[in-house]
């Protein structure tokens, strides 16, 4: 993985931001052209949505790439360390798109630093090693609890890579320990959902500027409502802009 061969901190949080809810091997491909076609923060931050969305397209849940450029901006033009992506985890919670989980991630993979962190894998190893016979769903409070007892303090980096290889492993020879967490969740299906719909029409900006008409008669099959509803919140959450003088909706 190429972010585990050169562990800068923009390396690891692209690919962390990637991994939200997207498998490792769809995010193995798209990881290289995007890291080639925005190679550093100063590049992301100076690029247009357009570029972005368009070289984000295939990985789904597109708010992701969003947040990405956001925390471009924010780690370039403001603070006295330009450029540089804050080291403490408070700091680092306080970007778009990362939570208390990612943040502790980006700690340990970009900067070794020991913060107990939980993912889907990690969570598996330890369901399978401390609560193999509890009938009861699990919390990850109490997952956190054992994961800050064993955590490696010298190379965290280490560790928690060997965590989430064996959690695949386990998930791969046998039913996976993470189905007793009380947090875990089957992904919808993306085919006829809402996501797949605000992706088509994303893709179709991107394509081209369109007015609301265009955009409905793309969708025969769609409620109209559903077309408008999805049109506002895009343009609410900073995907696209409306022109009112042409009509059309362009990518923000």
């Amino acid at each position: 993985m190429p972010w585990r061969t050169k562990t800068t901190s923009y390396y690891v949080v692209v690919s962390e931001i990637m991994l939200q809810q997207t498998q490792v091997t769809r995010v193995m491909d798209k990881f290289t052209s995007f890291i080639k076609q925005f190679p550093s923060w100063q590049t992301l931050a100076q690029a247009s949505t357009h570029d972005v969305l368009k070289e984000w397209s295939g990985l789904g849940y597109n708010r992701r790439a969003l947040y990405l450029k956001r925390i471009a901006e924010q780690i370039t033009e403001h603070g006295t360390k330009k450029g540089i992506l804050p080291s403490t985890y408070e700091e680092l919670c306080k970007l778009p798109g990362i939570g208390p989980n990612t943040a502790g991630s980006i700690l340990a993979f970009a900067f070794n630093i020991p913060y107990p962190f939980i993912e889907t894998n990690i969570r598996s190893v330890f369901i399978h090693f401390f609560f193999g016979n509890t009938t009861e769903k699990i919390h990850d409070r109490d997952i956190r609890a054992l994961v800050e007892k064993t955590l490696d303090t010298h190379n965290p980096r280490e560790w928690y890579y060997a965590l989430m290889d064996y959690g695949v492993h386990l998930k791969n020879t046998q039913v996976n320990p993470s189905r007793k967490s009380a947090h875990h969740t089957r992904q919808t299906p993306f085919k006829g959902s809402n996501r797949e719909l605000r992706s088509r029409i994303l893709k179709h900006i991107l394509k081209k500027p369109i007015n609301t008409q265009q955009v409905i008669t793309s969708f025969p099959t769609v409620p109209t409502e559903h077309i408008t509803k999805n049109l506002i919140a895009l343009e609410k959450e900073g995907f696209i802009i409306h022109k009112e003088k042409t009509g059309l909706y362009h990518i923000a």
